[in-house]
């Protein structure tokens, strides 16, 4: 898991002098890419992470990237602290992923990522380091500067027009590996009810200065469809070929 200073810990990682790209073996074959429609309970998609992890660990099982969105939640990473739950408006849920507390609802697209690092780059450090490239490339495409810092994981847009040294976190990223393949993933705000983040100290930054965000909130009008497209572009770029498949 990878810490914060926030908690003491010295900064997370210097992700800035990390290569990104993470492409498989060559004898790995391309990730399946699945997307849900509707909204996909939270207890159901952890049990089919597990499923698939347990499965790929055997041996039985490609990678797999599974877009989808939630119905309004609350989830606890490891590292969450009972009084960053200001109000349980909706659902809480223990999620197993590093990280504090985060919301997943309607028009934010989720991306829960299996992969097998060992047949990669086994080296956690670099894996956040793309998947921050992989959210900063597909803003990038609607117009929107996406930054990383060594400080905060996640990716976060500046915002001048709410005052010097504002910033607001547009995509959270929580992850857990296990047997070095990866579970979660990222959670990219499209078009969510931004309101629904206070019942939380979202990620646990609790700095008046940043805050939240989304493309709508940014004056961007895009469909989870066209982000899909460009998350599947940039994906490819980053991490190898996909094809997509339908879920059982």
């Amino acid at each position: 898991m990878l810490k914060s200073t926030r908690d003491g810990y010295e900064p997370v990682n210097g992700r800035d002098g990390l290569p990104a790209g993470l492409h498989p073996a060559a004898d790995l074959d391309p990730v399946e890419w699945a997307m849900s429609d509707g909204l996909v309970p939270y207890e159901q998609a952890l049990a089919a992470m597990d499923q698939r992890v347990a499965a790929m660990a055997a041996g039985k099982a490609p990678e797999l990237v599974w877009l989808l969105e939630h119905p309004p939640l609350y989830t606890a990473g490891t590292s969450a602290k009972p009084g960053e739950l200001i109000e349980a408006r909706f659902p809480v849920f223990s999620a197993g992923r590093g990280g504090q507390f985060t919301y997943h609802g309607p028009g934010q697209r989720v991306a829960y990522l299996m992969l097998d690092l060992k047949r990669r780059v086994p080296d956690v450090r670099r894996f956040v380091c793309t998947l921050e490239a992989w959210i900063i490339r597909t803003l990038a495409a609607f117009g929107v500067a996406g930054e990383r810092r060594d400080d905060r994981i996640g990716v976060w847009v500046q915002r001048p027009d709410k005052g010097e040294g504002h910033e607001d976190k547009i995509a959270a990223i929580g992850i857990r590996v296990r047997h070095w393949i990866s579970l979660h993933g990222i959670a990219l705000n499209v078009a969510p009810d931004l309101a629904h983040f206070s019942g939380i100290v979202p990620c646990g930054v609790t700095n008046p200065r940043y805050g939240v965000t989304s493309l709508a909130d940014l004056g961007v009008t895009a469909s989870l469809a066209e982000v899909d497209a460009v998350l599947r572009r940039e994906f490819e770029e980053l991490f190898g070929a996909a094809q997509a498949r339908d879920l059982p």
